[in-house]
Protein backbone atom coordinates (compact mmCIF):
# COMPACT_ATOMS: atom_id res chain seq x y z
CA UNK A 1 0.00 0.00 0.00
CA UNK A 2 1.09 3.36 -0.99
CA UNK A 3 0.86 6.62 -3.12
CA UNK A 4 0.61 6.68 -6.62
CA UNK A 5 -0.10 9.65 -8.41
CA UNK A 6 -0.16 10.71 -12.60
CA UNK A 7 0.38 14.41 -13.32
CA UNK A 8 -0.06 15.97 -16.52
CA UNK A 9 2.01 19.08 -17.12
CA UNK A 10 1.21 21.81 -19.97
CA UNK A 11 4.01 23.21 -21.28
CA UNK A 12 4.63 26.43 -23.49
CA UNK A 13 7.20 26.70 -25.82
CA UNK A 14 9.14 23.88 -24.10
CA UNK A 15 12.81 23.25 -24.77
CA UNK A 16 14.38 19.40 -24.66
CA UNK A 17 17.44 18.58 -24.39
CA UNK A 18 17.97 16.84 -27.62
CA UNK A 19 16.58 16.07 -31.10
CA UNK A 20 15.13 12.43 -29.29
CA UNK A 21 13.21 14.96 -26.94
CA UNK A 22 13.29 12.29 -24.61
CA UNK A 23 13.96 14.66 -21.78
CA UNK A 24 12.65 18.03 -20.76
CA UNK A 25 15.06 20.91 -20.71
CA UNK A 26 12.53 23.51 -19.94
CA UNK A 27 12.67 24.23 -16.36
CA UNK A 28 9.67 26.47 -16.26
CA UNK A 29 6.03 26.21 -16.93
CA UNK A 30 6.09 29.47 -19.55
CA UNK A 31 9.28 31.62 -19.95
CA UNK A 32 10.06 34.10 -16.63
CA UNK A 33 7.33 32.08 -15.02
CA UNK A 34 7.20 29.37 -12.19
CA UNK A 35 9.97 26.36 -11.95
CA UNK A 36 7.92 23.07 -12.70
CA UNK A 37 9.51 21.77 -9.73
CA UNK A 38 7.82 24.24 -7.51
CA UNK A 39 4.57 24.23 -8.95
CA UNK A 40 4.00 20.33 -8.88
CA UNK A 41 4.91 20.38 -4.80
CA UNK A 42 3.07 23.50 -3.72
CA UNK A 43 0.42 22.13 -5.68
CA UNK A 44 0.59 18.37 -3.94
CA UNK A 45 1.28 19.94 -0.68
CA UNK A 46 -2.11 21.52 -0.35
CA UNK A 47 -4.04 19.44 -2.07
CA UNK A 48 -2.70 16.34 -0.29
CA UNK A 49 -3.27 17.79 3.07
CA UNK A 50 -6.89 19.00 2.08
CA UNK A 51 -7.78 15.26 0.38
CA UNK A 52 -6.00 13.64 3.89
CA UNK A 53 -8.11 15.76 6.13
CA UNK A 54 -11.22 15.05 4.22
CA UNK A 55 -10.58 11.27 4.32
CA UNK A 56 -9.34 10.29 7.97
CA UNK A 57 -9.64 6.50 7.21
CA UNK A 58 -6.86 6.60 4.35
CA UNK A 59 -4.84 9.23 6.79
CA UNK A 60 -4.78 6.50 9.36
CA UNK A 61 -3.91 3.95 6.83
CA UNK A 62 -1.26 6.10 5.19
CA UNK A 63 0.51 6.84 8.84
CA UNK A 64 0.46 2.98 9.78
CA UNK A 65 2.48 2.39 6.66
CA UNK A 66 5.04 4.91 6.74
CA UNK A 67 5.61 3.94 10.73
CA UNK A 68 5.65 0.21 9.47
CA UNK A 69 8.14 1.06 6.90
CA UNK A 70 10.36 3.23 8.80
CA UNK A 71 10.22 0.02 11.45
CA UNK A 72 11.57 -2.36 8.86
CA UNK A 73 14.14 -0.04 7.74
CA UNK A 74 15.12 0.31 11.32
CA UNK A 75 15.40 -3.81 11.48
CA UNK A 76 17.41 -4.16 8.68
CA UNK A 77 19.89 -1.88 9.31
CA UNK A 78 21.27 -3.24 11.71
CA UNK A 79 21.47 -7.08 10.36
CA UNK A 80 22.16 -6.16 6.62
CA UNK A 81 25.87 -5.74 6.61
CA UNK A 82 26.29 -8.54 8.92
CA UNK A 83 24.20 -10.87 6.13
CA UNK A 84 26.40 -9.21 3.42
CA UNK A 85 29.10 -10.28 5.06
CA UNK A 86 27.96 -13.57 5.90
CA UNK A 87 26.70 -14.31 2.71
CA UNK A 88 30.03 -12.97 0.68
CA UNK A 89 32.12 -15.69 3.10
CA UNK A 90 29.67 -18.53 1.81
CA UNK A 91 29.49 -17.56 -1.32
CA UNK A 92 33.60 -18.28 -1.78
CA UNK A 93 33.45 -21.87 0.22
CA UNK A 94 29.73 -22.26 -0.23
CA UNK A 95 28.90 -26.06 -0.75
CA UNK A 96 25.05 -25.30 -1.15
CA UNK A 97 25.49 -23.73 -4.72
CA UNK A 98 27.04 -25.38 -7.53
CA UNK A 99 27.82 -22.32 -10.02
CA UNK A 100 27.79 -22.21 -13.81
CA UNK A 101 29.98 -20.22 -16.27
CA UNK A 102 27.17 -18.59 -18.03
CA UNK A 103 25.11 -15.73 -16.24
CA UNK A 104 22.22 -13.29 -17.66
CA UNK A 105 24.06 -10.40 -16.68
CA UNK A 106 27.12 -11.11 -18.74
CA UNK A 107 26.78 -10.52 -22.48
CA UNK A 108 27.22 -13.60 -23.67
CA UNK A 109 24.61 -15.84 -26.73
CA UNK A 110 23.82 -18.53 -24.40
CA UNK A 111 22.77 -15.77 -21.53
CA UNK A 112 19.28 -16.66 -21.78
CA UNK A 113 19.93 -20.25 -20.99
CA UNK A 114 21.00 -19.61 -17.65
CA UNK A 115 19.07 -21.93 -15.19
CA UNK A 116 19.64 -22.07 -11.32
CA UNK A 117 17.65 -25.44 -10.19
CA UNK A 118 16.56 -25.29 -6.50
CA UNK A 119 16.55 -29.08 -5.56
CA UNK A 120 15.60 -30.52 -2.31
CA UNK A 121 18.81 -32.26 -0.45
CA UNK A 122 22.06 -33.65 -0.88
CA UNK A 123 20.90 -36.59 -3.17
CA UNK A 124 18.79 -35.03 -5.34
CA UNK A 125 21.46 -31.96 -6.15
CA UNK A 126 24.08 -35.08 -6.51
CA UNK A 127 22.06 -36.45 -9.80
CA UNK A 128 21.58 -33.10 -11.01
CA UNK A 129 24.81 -31.59 -10.70
CA UNK A 130 26.21 -34.90 -12.64
CA UNK A 131 24.16 -34.29 -15.39
CA UNK A 132 24.00 -30.95 -15.71
CA UNK A 133 25.21 -28.57 -18.51
CA UNK A 134 28.20 -26.30 -16.34
CA UNK A 135 27.90 -23.66 -18.85
CA UNK A 136 24.70 -22.41 -18.15
CA UNK A 137 22.96 -24.79 -15.40
CA UNK A 138 23.22 -24.34 -11.85
CA UNK A 139 22.16 -26.35 -8.71
CA UNK A 140 21.08 -24.77 -5.44
CA UNK A 141 20.48 -27.57 -2.67
CA UNK A 142 18.14 -26.90 -0.06
CA UNK A 143 18.85 -28.33 3.29
CA UNK A 144 15.14 -29.50 4.37
CA UNK A 145 11.38 -27.49 3.90
CA UNK A 146 12.38 -23.66 4.06
CA UNK A 147 10.54 -21.65 6.49
CA UNK A 148 6.66 -20.66 5.63
CA UNK A 149 7.72 -16.55 5.29
CA UNK A 150 3.86 -16.00 4.53
CA UNK A 151 3.21 -12.37 6.82
CA UNK A 152 7.09 -12.22 7.86
CA UNK A 153 9.33 -9.07 7.43
CA UNK A 154 11.77 -9.29 4.73
CA UNK A 155 14.05 -9.20 7.78
CA UNK A 156 13.52 -13.10 7.67
CA UNK A 157 15.41 -13.04 4.73
CA UNK A 158 18.74 -11.43 6.33
CA UNK A 159 17.72 -13.91 9.09
CA UNK A 160 17.19 -17.05 7.43
CA UNK A 161 20.56 -18.45 6.59
CA UNK A 162 19.01 -20.25 3.31
CA UNK A 163 16.82 -17.57 2.11
CA UNK A 164 20.09 -15.25 2.46
CA UNK A 165 21.88 -17.48 0.33
CA UNK A 166 19.51 -18.19 -2.05
CA UNK A 167 18.77 -14.25 -2.32
CA UNK A 168 22.63 -13.80 -2.69
CA UNK A 169 23.32 -16.72 -5.40
CA UNK A 170 20.24 -14.84 -7.66
CA UNK A 171 21.47 -11.08 -6.79
CA UNK A 172 17.97 -10.30 -6.17
CA UNK A 173 18.38 -7.68 -2.95
CA UNK A 174 18.32 -4.55 -4.81
CA UNK A 175 15.78 -5.37 -7.47
CA UNK A 176 15.64 -7.64 -10.91
CA UNK A 177 18.44 -5.29 -12.35
CA UNK A 178 21.25 -7.93 -11.26
CA UNK A 179 19.41 -11.45 -11.79
CA UNK A 180 22.11 -13.96 -12.79
CA UNK A 181 19.84 -16.76 -14.20
CA UNK A 182 17.25 -16.27 -16.78
CA UNK A 183 15.52 -19.53 -15.49
CA UNK A 184 14.85 -20.29 -11.42
CA UNK A 185 13.13 -23.54 -11.43
CA UNK A 186 11.94 -25.43 -8.46
CA UNK A 187 13.19 -29.11 -8.41
CA UNK A 188 11.63 -31.25 -6.16
CA UNK A 189 10.37 -34.59 -5.83
CA UNK A 190 6.36 -35.50 -6.66
CA UNK A 191 5.35 -36.38 -3.44
CA UNK A 192 3.71 -34.54 -0.45
CA UNK A 193 6.91 -33.15 0.96
CA UNK A 194 8.05 -32.22 -2.43
CA UNK A 195 4.59 -30.38 -3.52
CA UNK A 196 4.92 -28.92 0.08
CA UNK A 197 8.05 -27.65 -0.55
CA UNK A 198 7.05 -26.16 -3.94
CA UNK A 199 4.66 -24.02 -2.12
CA UNK A 200 7.02 -22.74 0.26
CA UNK A 201 9.66 -21.49 -2.30
CA UNK A 202 6.82 -20.25 -4.15
CA UNK A 203 5.64 -18.48 -1.38
CA UNK A 204 9.02 -16.76 -0.88
CA UNK A 205 9.42 -15.37 -3.97
CA UNK A 206 5.56 -14.08 -3.88
CA UNK A 207 5.96 -12.83 -0.61
CA UNK A 208 9.86 -10.84 -1.16
CA UNK A 209 10.00 -10.90 -4.93
CA UNK A 210 7.08 -11.00 -6.94
CA UNK A 211 8.61 -9.31 -10.00
CA UNK A 212 11.06 -12.17 -10.55
CA UNK A 213 7.46 -14.51 -10.73
CA UNK A 214 5.61 -11.56 -12.61
CA UNK A 215 8.61 -11.34 -15.20
CA UNK A 216 8.40 -15.31 -16.22
CA UNK A 217 11.05 -16.11 -14.53
CA UNK A 218 9.92 -18.85 -12.24
CA UNK A 219 9.09 -22.41 -13.20
CA UNK A 220 8.83 -25.69 -11.66
CA UNK A 221 10.69 -29.06 -13.00
CA UNK A 222 8.50 -32.04 -14.24
CA UNK A 223 10.37 -35.41 -13.93
CA UNK A 224 8.72 -38.65 -14.97
CA UNK A 225 7.39 -40.47 -12.57
CA UNK A 226 7.48 -43.96 -14.33
CA UNK A 227 10.21 -46.09 -16.85
CA UNK A 228 8.84 -48.14 -18.41
CA UNK A 229 11.34 -50.66 -20.41
CA UNK A 230 11.74 -53.93 -22.00
CA UNK A 231 15.47 -55.58 -23.34
CA UNK A 232 14.95 -53.24 -26.51
CA UNK A 233 13.33 -50.08 -25.76
CA UNK A 234 12.84 -47.49 -22.69
CA UNK A 235 10.49 -45.18 -22.08
CA UNK A 236 9.73 -42.45 -19.77
CA UNK A 237 6.25 -41.50 -18.41
CA UNK A 238 5.31 -38.29 -16.68
CA UNK A 239 1.55 -39.72 -16.45
CA UNK A 240 -0.08 -42.82 -15.76
CA UNK A 241 -1.85 -42.18 -19.22
CA UNK A 242 1.86 -42.20 -21.03
CA UNK A 243 2.46 -45.09 -18.31
CA UNK A 244 -0.25 -47.45 -19.95
CA UNK A 245 0.47 -46.31 -23.65
CA UNK A 246 4.23 -47.65 -23.26
CA UNK A 247 3.01 -50.58 -21.92
CA UNK A 248 0.77 -51.25 -25.13
CA UNK A 249 4.03 -49.82 -26.67
CA UNK A 250 6.03 -52.43 -25.56
CA UNK A 251 4.39 -55.51 -25.20
CA UNK A 252 3.12 -57.95 -21.97
CA UNK A 253 5.30 -57.99 -18.82
CA UNK A 254 7.94 -54.99 -19.07
CA UNK A 255 9.75 -54.04 -16.15
CA UNK A 256 7.75 -51.15 -14.72
CA UNK A 257 9.94 -48.40 -12.09
CA UNK A 258 8.00 -45.79 -9.95
CA UNK A 259 10.52 -42.52 -9.25
CA UNK A 260 9.48 -41.26 -5.98
CA UNK A 261 12.40 -39.23 -5.45
CA UNK A 262 14.83 -37.25 -7.59
CA UNK A 263 17.72 -39.09 -5.99
CA UNK A 264 15.96 -41.91 -7.30
CA UNK A 265 17.29 -41.06 -10.82
CA UNK A 266 20.43 -41.53 -11.78
CA UNK A 267 22.57 -39.18 -13.55
CA UNK A 268 22.97 -40.58 -16.82
CA UNK A 269 18.71 -40.66 -16.97
CA UNK A 270 18.68 -37.13 -15.30
CA UNK A 271 20.45 -35.64 -18.50
CA UNK A 272 17.25 -36.64 -20.64
CA UNK A 273 15.12 -34.78 -18.35
CA UNK A 274 17.40 -30.97 -18.04
CA UNK A 275 18.51 -31.21 -21.42
CA UNK A 276 16.59 -29.86 -24.89
CA UNK A 277 13.52 -32.27 -23.99
CA UNK A 278 13.88 -30.73 -20.49
CA UNK A 279 9.52 -29.65 -19.44
CA UNK A 280 8.86 -26.53 -17.13
CA UNK A 281 5.80 -25.33 -15.63
CA UNK A 282 5.98 -21.61 -15.25
CA UNK A 283 4.84 -20.39 -12.49
CA UNK A 284 1.96 -18.01 -13.75
CA UNK A 285 0.14 -16.05 -11.27
CA UNK A 286 -2.84 -15.64 -13.75
CA UNK A 287 -6.82 -13.88 -13.21
CA UNK A 288 -6.96 -11.04 -11.58
CA UNK A 289 -6.78 -12.34 -7.80
CA UNK A 290 -4.93 -9.70 -5.21
CA UNK A 291 -1.59 -11.37 -4.53
CA UNK A 292 -2.02 -10.72 -0.81
CA UNK A 293 -5.45 -12.42 -0.69
CA UNK A 294 -4.15 -15.52 -2.92
CA UNK A 295 -1.17 -15.75 -0.06
CA UNK A 296 -3.59 -15.65 2.98
CA UNK A 297 -6.18 -18.20 1.83
CA UNK A 298 -2.89 -20.83 0.59
CA UNK A 299 -0.47 -19.61 3.49
CA UNK A 300 -1.73 -17.82 6.36
CA UNK A 301 -4.15 -19.15 9.37
CA UNK A 302 -6.36 -22.77 8.81
CA UNK A 303 -9.75 -21.25 8.37
CA UNK A 304 -13.04 -24.11 7.61
CA UNK A 305 -13.15 -22.23 4.11
CA UNK A 306 -9.66 -23.77 3.30
CA UNK A 307 -9.84 -27.36 4.70
CA UNK A 308 -13.82 -27.50 3.35
CA UNK A 309 -10.98 -26.50 -0.56
CA UNK A 310 -8.70 -28.75 0.47
CA UNK A 311 -11.22 -31.56 0.86
CA UNK A 312 -13.07 -30.97 -2.46
CA UNK A 313 -9.68 -30.84 -4.43
CA UNK A 314 -8.06 -33.87 -2.78
CA UNK A 315 -6.82 -36.61 -5.51
CA UNK A 316 -5.37 -39.62 -4.03
CA UNK A 317 -3.09 -41.57 -6.72
CA UNK A 318 -3.19 -45.22 -6.09
CA UNK A 319 0.55 -46.90 -6.58
CA UNK A 320 0.47 -48.94 -9.42
CA UNK A 321 2.95 -51.68 -8.23
CA UNK A 322 0.15 -52.16 -5.24
CA UNK A 323 -1.86 -55.60 -6.25
CA UNK A 324 -5.24 -54.76 -6.47
CA UNK A 325 -7.54 -55.22 -3.41
CA UNK A 326 -9.58 -58.66 -3.96
CA UNK A 327 -13.36 -58.05 -3.33
CA UNK A 328 -14.80 -60.38 -0.71
CA UNK A 329 -17.25 -62.78 -1.68
CA UNK A 330 -19.95 -64.24 0.91
CA UNK A 331 -22.08 -67.48 -0.28
CA UNK A 332 -25.35 -67.91 1.22
CA UNK A 333 -25.64 -70.77 3.61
Amino acid sequence: MGLMAGIAVRVQEPVFESQTKTKLGSSEIRPGGTSIRSFVYDFLKVELANHLHRNPETADALLRRIMQSEKERKDLAGIKKLARERAKKANLHNKKLRDCRVHLTKKHDRAEESTLFITEGDSASGSITKARDVGTQAVFSLKGKPLNCYGLTKKVVYENEEFNLLQAALDIEDGLDGLRYNNVVIATDADVDGMHIRILLMTFFLQFFPDLVRKGHLYVLQTPLFRVRNKKKTRYCYTDEERLSAIAELGPKPEITRFKGLGEISPDEFSHFIGEDIRLDPVDLGGEQKLDDMLAFFMGKNTPHRQRFIIDNLRVEKDPDAEPEKEETTEAA
